[in-house]
Formats: structure tokens, sequence, C-alpha cells
């Protein structure tokens, strides 16, 4: 996927500061901050191995879970049109509109 950078299993969120004229790399899914920047992408991997190695070095020094929980529970709205569309293709395929939803994001994510 584009604007993503896997860094030793862990994924970023890849974006350029025009303000620095950077990238920025922010790793989502760990149980703080860590972010890097670099001007190339060469760079920027670089720079994110070692912001990724310093954050879980911290992390098993405090004895902190390096990533993030998540209970598995996503309160989601929608526009009412797309509510009914959606309610309508589980009932045709013969599936709750959970598991629809469930599908749908599974089938996204796994572009990513």
């Amino acid at each position: 996927m584009k604007n993503m950078m896997d860094i030793n299993g862990y994924r970023a969120v890849i974006a350029f500061d025009p303000d620095i004229n950077m990238f920025r790399g922010e790793f989502m899914e760990l149980n703080g901050g860590a972010d890097f920047y670099a001007d190339t992408v060469e760079g920027l991997r670089k720079e994110g191995e070692l912001s990724l190695k310093e954050f879980l070095a911290l992390c098993k020094e405090k004895g902190i879970p390096p990533t993030k929980s998540y209970s598995g529970k996503l309160q989601v709205r929608f526009p009412e049109r797309i509510h009914a569309a959606a309610s309508t293709l589980a009932s045709a395929q013969g599936i709750s509109l959970n598991e629809f939803i469930v599908q749908a994001v599974t089938e996204a994510t796994h572009k990513a």
C-alpha cells in the first residue's frame, strides 16, 4: 500500500512534510509515540529502524507491552443509505451485517 513502510515487522505510515522538505514516518500499532524523519526513502528506513529499536528497548526496560491492544469492538456510524445498502447486501448473502462489515474490512486490510 502507498504511504506505508514495514520495518522489522512493524508498519509505519509515511507522509511528506513540504514545510521541512522531509519524509515523516510514524509507527501506528505501537503503545506510544515513535516517529522518525529523513530526506530520502533509504534514510527514512534507517531512521525508522533506529527509532523502533530505541522504543522497544525502552518498553522492555520499563516492562511495558510495545504494541497497543484492541478490544475487537468498534462503533461505526454510516450514512443511512450506506447502512441500508450494506444491510440488504448482507441479507442477500445470508450473513449478518456485522459479518458483512468484518469481511469488507478484512478484504481492505489484506490489500494494505
